[in-house]
């Protein structure tokens, strides 16, 4: 592959100090050379409903064609309640439908998450993963970033200025890229 691989941006959170959304952001900046990162906001989608799912709304029609453009996918994932939220689980939905027109079928996907809990968005993790199997997207399985104790990992500004949790987000996004060209090399 010449071009470089497309990796589109995916954040469960809609608060504007999102830790999560931040860790997206400070990822355009560690990115291999070969490689560019696009955030799409999920946030003002409406709530899946299968009644629309064959005439969605224009964002989501926007976002599924985002998603068929990208070359894979990095999801930041908050954990509420011991699992995704709302926001997260309700964009997958409406990428996924109608069942014949599923635009995660196939991308290569990791997962980055920041908690100001000690565990990071461990649980929301595996339960993202969990879902990604019935989406057969294909997430990347080692390294993992759970940025706990987030509110000391980053400033006032919402940079990461954690040296060790920045370059824990450097090896996750060059294994997702080279994960992503293993899998397109394959193809």
């Amino acid at each position: 592959m010449t071009s470089p691989v497309k990796i589109l941006g995916v954040s469960g959170s809609g608060r504007k100090g999102s830790y999560n959304t931040a860790l997206l952001r400070e990822a355009k900046s560690l990115l291999p050379p070969n490689a560019t990162l696009e955030i799409f906001d999920v946030s003002a989608f409406p709530l899946f409903n299968e009644d629309r799912e064959r005439e969605p709304p224009k964002e989501v029609v926007e976002f599924k064609r985002k998603i068929r453009e990208a070359d894979a996918v990095l999801f930041a994932s908050p954990e509420f309640n011991f699992s995704v939220t709302a926001q997260m689980k309700n964009a997958l939905e409406w990428a996924n439908r109608p069942e014949e027109d599923n635009a995660w079928d196939g991308k290569p996907a990791a997962i980055v998450s920041a908690s100001t809990s000690v565990r990071g968005g461990a649980r929301a993790q595996l339960q993202l993963r969990q879902i990604m199997v019935d989406l057969n997207l294909l997430p990347l399985g080692q390294p993992n970033l759970y940025l706990g104790s987030a509110q000391h990992a980053f400033d006032n500004d919402l940079k990461l200025v954690d040296p060790k949790q920045r370059k824990n987000l450097e090896a996750l996004l060059k294994a997702l890229v080279d994960w992503t060209l293993r899998l397109k090399a394959a193809s």
